[in-house]
């Protein structure tokens, strides 16, 4: 465990073990949670959809994954990444499966929204690496899941396609989408077969209490309750969006109940960080036993621009191609498909910086060179050759995609048996991100749309140097024993 190089074709060591039977689970939730947009041409066409619908689409394709994330690193934290993992794998599944089987809109609809849990795997993933891998090599493991992991929508896009085209006729492409349901099942299994949750003798961690994240501190308190605001503001714009005032899938009262219901909710929710951190709000907590929730704010931020960004583009290029190149829906797929296809060296790559250089230092500078890539890709226009589209391209993904590797660099230096919370926090605000992105393209143009998020990057950049602190020394776990064990987490 302590070993400086991390060599992950030692399949000897059973952390590496542990890491690529991860990845291969995260490759497969995003490939179901994706296999809507690389199809999406097909899919308009056998049903006869308007671009409003489809736009609706993409909207309900986050909205699941917004609570569902935080959901999950709540009880990540208390069950255990090796139960969690099987469980949602089988339910995303069998989800993929009846996306396939739709026969109309509405059901399109219904499972598009229900796959949007299969998002939330990426949180699972996150504490179980976090509980195989030393802090010094924390960031190049988690890039390497998160990277080769988040290949699956990459993937989605190259295969899908032709599986679609080899199975032919209308269907194809639901067969297509429901064999991906099938393999999840089934990895399912496996995985809980040879998947435990900690190296032998290790301890995990959990939460006193199953509810939300603890806090420390009375202004930790309050900085908690504003940062989940956005989370029901996402959704409840969601709802208008798909409100007589938006595409009409929902009626007026319906969406009117909903957004009743995300008040309450939020109302519930403050309820419950309260009854979660009274005692720590009343009892002066000793220095050893505290973080700074505003690190999480801060990770919450920076993912909102990069991986949020990443979600919303993806989601959006197929289509923005075909109509800015008149290329074929082969071609598009494929263009589109080069940006999550970084995925596979830049988010490894900002986990290896971030361990290298410094986690703030490789933060800033990915999130820089994301807003730089988005500014260039907001210049694109159809008299611009193929060539010079995809240089651009490139360079906005690698930066986006190694800013999201550096993000959960920093993740599991914060406080370890809160891990799965943290990251499922983290993890929301990447999809608060997509539906705020995807709200400004669904009113405007791709132009607005990619200048938006240039200048979001920007905006988050100065946060970073004016407030992230970069991890140092060590955290303080107790044991069952109620003895404490530090847990290094930098120089």
């Amino acid at each position: 465990m302590s070993a400086d190089k991390l060599n992950i074709l030692n399949f000897s060591d059973r952390k590496n073990v542990t890491l690529h039977l991860s990845w291969v689970a995260f490759f497969i939730t995003f490939f179901m949670w994706f296999s809507h947009s690389s199809l999406m041409p097909l899919i308009k066409s056998a049903f006869g959809l308007t671009g409003a619908e489809v736009k609706a689409l993409l909207f309900l394709n986050v909205a699941l994954t917004i609570p569902s994330r935080t959901l999950v690193g709540m009880l990540v934290d208390k069950f255990g990444p090796r139960l969690m993992f099987s469980g949602l794998l089988v339910i995303s599944g069998l989800f993929c499966i009846g996306f396939a089987l739709a026969q109309t809109y509405e059901q399109l609809a219904m499972f598009r929204f229900l796959l949007g849990f299969a998002g939330a795997g990426f949180v699972i993933g996150i504490r179980l690496i976090t509980e195989w891998f030393p802090a010094k090599q924390a960031g190049t493991a988690q890039g390497i899941y998160g990277g080769w992991g988040n290949f699956g929508a990459a993937a989605a896009g190259f295969i899908l396609p032709a599986l679609a085209a080899f199975f032919g006729g209308e269907d194809g492409w639901r067969a297509a989408a429901g064999s991906a349901g099938v393999v999840s099942i089934l990895y399912a299994v496996f995985f809980y077969i040879k998947v435990r949750n900690t190296p032998k003798g290790s301890t995990y961690f959990s939460p006193k209490k199953l509810g939300p994240m603890e806090v420390t501190s009375k202004g930790d308190f309050y900085l908690y309750l504003i940062m989940c605001a956005p989370m029901f503001l996402a959704m409840g714009v969601i709802t208008w969006r798909l409100s007589p005032a938006g595409v009409g899938l929902l009626s007026e009262s319906v969406a009117q109940m909903i957004w009743l219901g995300l008040g309450a909710w939020y109302l519930y929710q403050v309820s419950q960080i309260y009854n979660v951190n009274k005692h720590n709000l009343r009892t002066e907590i000793p220095e050893i036993h505290r973080y700074k929730f505003k690190q999480v704010a801060l990770l919450n931020l920076a993912y909102m621009v990069t991986f949020g960004s990443e979600v919303a583009v993806v989601s959006m290029l197929p289509l923005y191609f075909i109509d800015t190149f008149e290329v074929s829906i082969a071609i598009a797929a494929a263009m589109a498909s080069s940006f999550m296809a970084m995925n596979l060296i830049a988010r490894p790559g900002g986990g290896y910086i971030s361990d290298k250089v410094g986690r703030k230092k490789s933060l800033l500078i990915t999130v820089i060179g994301s807003a730089i890539g988005y500014a260039g890709m907001s210049l694109i226009n159809s008299e611009w050759s193929l060539g010079l589209t995809m240089a651009v391209v490139v360079f906005c993904s690698f930066f986006v995609q190694a800013g999201a590797g550096a993000t959960f660099g920093v993740v599991p230096t914060i406080k370890r048996r809160l891990t799965g919370q943290i990251a499922g926090l983290t993890g929301a605000y990447g999809n608060v991100g997509a539906a705020s992105f995807l709200l400004v393209y669904s009113l405007s143009d791709a132009t607005t749309f990619f200048t938006v998020i240039a200048i979001g990057c920007a905006v988050v950049a100065g946060l970073i140097i004016l407030f992230l602190e970069e991890p140092k020394g060590q955290i303080a776990e107790v044991l069952p024993d109620g003895t404490v064990e530090l847990i290094d987490v930098g120089k």
